[in-house]
């Protein structure tokens, strides 16, 4: 691995964490409030008044304890969309702008050797992906005890997000697969991310659509269960485990490209 490499691609990506950081903890510190038995009366009521909507956003789920209302609220649909864009993000950054402006150039041209390069573009992205969880993971921890002391299982949430790791990093290993798989850099990026938002739609779609269950069963992303998660359910953890061997295919295949790529600098 190129150290200054990694160091590099860190710092390329710091703004976008930090301003990802920033506002979901506004966001979960805004969600973990609505736990308040008075304010989750109302929001139960604009829940009946509006049921496809929430379920469209997967907040259908009953809430009985602090854990399973930062699942229904945050882990449904908030998160899968934060980490898509993420996934893009990083690959514009790391991958298909770099080729794209000819800042490649500089990089092949290094005594770095390309498997090299490519592995250090790979752990860049899974630090950012596990840094990442670790602040969602922290702000939620830190409003919940300001607000409700003692009544969040850390335990359960934990287990949550490690399967959101998971999910986080099949969408980069996407991304930076697509964006070295094709030359055209629109292709490179869209093919990606395209994919990633059609595995996003197809879960709404199954959530909203009568007997089309079977759609959000199709998406990978289906595989992520943040409930069975948190229950410590063995199926749940399979479909984590599933991600992350369909994440490392990816990554692989990714640098296999990247390294046998001519690329038109």
């Amino acid at each position: 691995m190129s150290s200054p490499l990694f160091r590099r691609s860190l710092r390329s990506l710091a703004v976008a964490v930090a301003a990802i950081a920033a506002v979901m903890a506004v966001y979960i510190g805004m969600v973990v409030y609505l736990y308040d038995p008075e304010v989750n009366e109302s929001l139960q009521l604009m829940q009946e008044a509006m049921p496809e909507l929430f379920a469209a956003f997967g907040m259908a789920n009953p809430s009985a304890t602090l854990c399973d209302f930062l699942l229904n609220y945050l882990y449904g649909f908030m998160f899968t969309c934060l980490f898509v864009l993420l996934a893009a993000y990083m690959a514009q950054r790391l991958a298909v702008g770099p080729a794209k402006d000819g800042s490649l150039a500089w990089l092949l041209a290094s005594p770095c050797s390309r498997p090299r390069l490519a592995v250090t573009l790979i752990a860049a992205q899974v630090a950012v992906v596990l840094l990442t969880v670790f602040l969602l993971w922290a702000s939620e921890a830190a409003f919940c005890e300001a607000l409700f002391p003692g009544e969040l299982d850390q335990v359960a949430l934990a287990r949550a997000n490690l399967g959101l790791v998971a999910l986080g990093l099949f969408a980069a290993s996407l991304c930076f697969a697509s964006g070295f798989a094709f030359q055209r850099p629109s292709v490179a990026l869209w093919a990606g991310a395209g994919a990633c938002i059609l595995f996003l739609l197809m879960g709404l779609a199954g959530t909203v659509g009568e007997g089309l269950e079977w759609v959000a069963n199709l998406s990978p992303f289906s595989l992520y269960d943040a409930y069975g998660l948190a229950a410590g359910e063995a199926d749940a953890a399979a479909g984590s485990v599933d991600l992350l061997g369909a994440s490392t295919a990816l990554f692989a295949a990714g640098a296999a490209a990247f390294c046998r790529r001519d690329f038109s600098l």
